[in-house]
């Protein structure tokens, strides 16, 4: 699968859950945060697509995927991300 089309379903995967995905340019790695009693996820937006991927599969890690649909490749990606944090 194209990698934006991936990225692009994070981004509906975070709709549904009510995550909001905050897009920067600096400095900094990007995950999970809490801005204002808000849980987001930020992306540096000038890191390579496939960062970004990383960034955004390892935050929703923290969240409990099983009853929530989603394309089987962003399933897929996930739970890869999943096997190489252990």
């Amino acid at each position: 699968m194209e990698k934006e089309k991936l990225y692009t379903e994070f981004e509906e995967l975070g709709q549904r859950l009510g995550v909001k995905i905050v897009k920067g340019k600096g400095d900094f790695a990007g995950g999970t945060c809490i801005v204002n009693d808000e849980t987001v996820i930020v992306v540096n937006k000038m890191k390579p697509m496939e960062h970004r991927l990383k960034t955004l599969a390892t935050s929703f890690l923290e969240y409990n995927l099983d009853d929530i649909y989603m394309i089987p490749a962003l399933r897929a990606f996930i739970e890869e991300t999943r096997s190489l944090a252990l």
